[in-house]
């Protein structure tokens, strides 16, 4: 530690991400990279790049980006922000809409909301999930506290409807809800048909996991313009220039590339419905998902058993030493064959247990 950190810095538990390996043999299933390459229009579009564009800086406001998205989602280029991947954003969101104000969320959800609580001096309250994991609306609507929900949540893979999202935006209009959909593109509503009629609502995506992008680096926020402006003003107060000029290109390629999300969320939802099928049947409780990965405990081994002979596979899968999951594991949904690999490792992990 050093004597020149100030007193936030040495008082933070960061974050910590799941494990990148430098091995290639590991089937990685740990981090829920999308299991397929970004479309041929994407790489098409970065191959395209000049240098000219490198040499001088990208267009700071990354319009003809934030036009594609705006298009895409019905809205207004004001009523899109852009950075680099929905962590950034959501860092900006909580500086500029949450930061030393009581905040609420979920007590079994993405890891990195208490780190920005701490960082930016929020009072955060977690409101526990239902013992099968579901969320508890009615809880959240008993306080006033600004609400950060990831929708589907991580790493349950559970989602609420559009409908009960509304029914917590309509209870109470002076409370702000950041609504994360990092996981969008797999099942689960989306809320952003209803920005233009709330504007206690802010919802941010990430191009990571719908795209395939996570080695880019682009998510994006949607809300009402006044909440837009609070971001925008962050974000110029700290770098004027988040989006390099390829990430732009090929982010917006890949916003306009329906077909290929199409195609590719098919195959995602292919694999998740075998993985979920084969899984149960070897004696796994496995949670409904709405994402691009699922949420598992067996019925007689522990996590850690599981885990463990998993890497021994040369397969990794995220696990938590945590009271309420440490007999979970969150495993990213992959391509059939990567699936079929996965079953095969489980299948020999319950045979031994049988023996």
């Amino acid at each position: 530690m050093s004597r020149f950190w100030t007193t936030t810095v040495s008082d933070l538990t960061p974050y910590v991400p799941g494990e990148q390996p430098a091995s290639q043999s590991l089937l990685k299933l740990n981090t829920n990279e999308h299991a397929l390459p970004p479309s041929e229009a994407v790489m098409t579009a970065i191959r395209a790049c000049q240098a000219e564009q490198l040499r001088r800086y990208p267009d700071p406001t990354a319009k003809g980006l934030r036009e594609a998205i705006a298009q895409t989602e019905s809205l207004t280029t004001d009523q899109v922000f852009v950075g680099n991947g929905s962590d950034e954003v959501l860092a900006h969101i909580w500086l500029s809409l949450l930061a030393d104000r009581p905040v609420q969320t979920l007590d079994t959800t993405y890891g990195f909301y208490p780190v920005w609580a701490q960082l930016y001096h929020s009072t955060l309250t977690e409101v526990p999930v239902r013992a099968d994991f579901s969320v508890d609306v009615d809880a959240l609507m008993a306080s006033e506290h600004a609400v950060v929900l990831a929708n589907p949540n991580a790493p349950t893979g559970l989602a609420l409807t559009c409908q009960e999202i509304e029914r917590l935006l309509a209870g109470n209009p002076n409370r702000l809800h950041i609504i994360d959909e990092a996981y969008y593109g797999f099942g689960a509503d989306t809320v952003a048909p209803l920005i233009n009629q709330y504007d206690n609502l802010i919802v941010s995506r990430s191009l990571s996991k719908s795209h395939a992008l996570a080695g880019l680096r682009v998510g994006y926020a949607l809300a009402h313009r006044d909440l837009i402006e609070g971001l925008n003003r962050v974000k110029d107060s700290f770098n004027s220039y988040p989006l390099d000029a390829v990430a732009q290109a090929a982010a917006k390629v890949a916003i306009c590339d329906a077909s290929w999300q199409a195609q590719s969320v098919a195959v995602i939802t292919e694999s998740r419905s075998k993985m979920t099928e084969k899984l149960e049947a070897l004696g796994f409780e496995v949670l409904p998902s709405s994402a691009n990965f699922i949420f598992i405990q067996h019925r007689v081994l522990s996590g850690r058993t599981v885990f463990d002979g998993l890497r021994q596979q040369d397969i990794l899968v995220r696990r938590w030493d945590k009271p309420r999951v440490e007999n979970w594991l969150r495993i990213t949904v992959g391509t059939l064959a990567q699936t079929n690999a996965l079953l095969a490792a489980c299948a020999a992990l319950c045979a031994a247990e049988e023996a």
